[in-house]
């Protein structure tokens, strides 16, 4: 009775051992699937740092764009309010340093705009372009007070003077309209595309 009893244990035992042993194999993973695991892993984390570095790019991209055009308008809304607030506004160039206004009977488009907040001839404001290193300036009657205001533009003829149509004049009429057309480069960096953008605008003098 007691050998009976004894082999029945030993069988139940052994069935027992033989369902844990089984039941790690099904646990655990073989070399093969662990490399094919790995494999994916790794794929999956070089995607993601891709998309990372790419997504840095464009914002990098998008951000100097966005604070070159940025600080453009703040330059064109300053310019926009000394005409709209002008005495007068004459256009011409700048040349070895003094503004060279066009005369009357010479097309009213030219690289710089001379603007007269008063009556007071002494006191003025001149904005424009210095082909040397392609930036627009602003300069006043105060000495030492040139400062570059853009960067990277690209176009010489920056303001015209026209009628209520559009068309460029030929006179200095005090009715007229200053439109003004900043065209802006930037240059292509590591990994990034060349952009072109531009700004323009028309205003005239308030009415007295």
């Amino acid at each position: 009775m007691d050998h009976q009893h004894h082999r029945n244990l030993s069988r139940a035992q052994a069935m027992k051992s033989s369902r844990q042993n089984s039941h790690r194999s099904r646990a655990a993973f073989t070399l093969p699937e662990v490399m094919v695991a790995m494999t994916v892993f790794s794929f999956l984390v070089t995607g993601i740092v891709f998309a990372h570095l790419y997504g840095l790019s464009m914002f990098r991209l998008t951000e100097n764009a966005l604070t070159a055009t940025a600080d453009a308008r703040q330059v064109v809304g300053r310019m926009t309010e000394e005409i709209r607030t002008s005495n007068n506004t004459l256009i011409g160039n700048v040349k070895s340093g003094e503004f060279v206004a066009l005369l009357n009977g010479e097309t009213q488009q030219a690289s710089g705009l001379l603007i007269y907040p008063s009556a007071n001839l002494s006191n003025f404001i001149v904005y424009f372009v210095n082909p040397a290193d392609q930036t627009f300036r602003r300069t006043t009657s105060q000495p030492d007070s040139a400062v570059i205001v853009a960067e990277s533009v690209t176009n010489a003829v920056v303001f015209r003077a026209e009628n209520h149509l559009g068309q460029v004049l030929t006179n200095n009429l005090n009715n007229r309209v200053i439109h003004f057309n900043l065209e802006f480069y930037q240059p292509r960096a590591s990994k990034q595309v060349a952009e072109y953008f531009k700004l323009e605008s028309s205003v005239t003098r308030r009415a007295e």
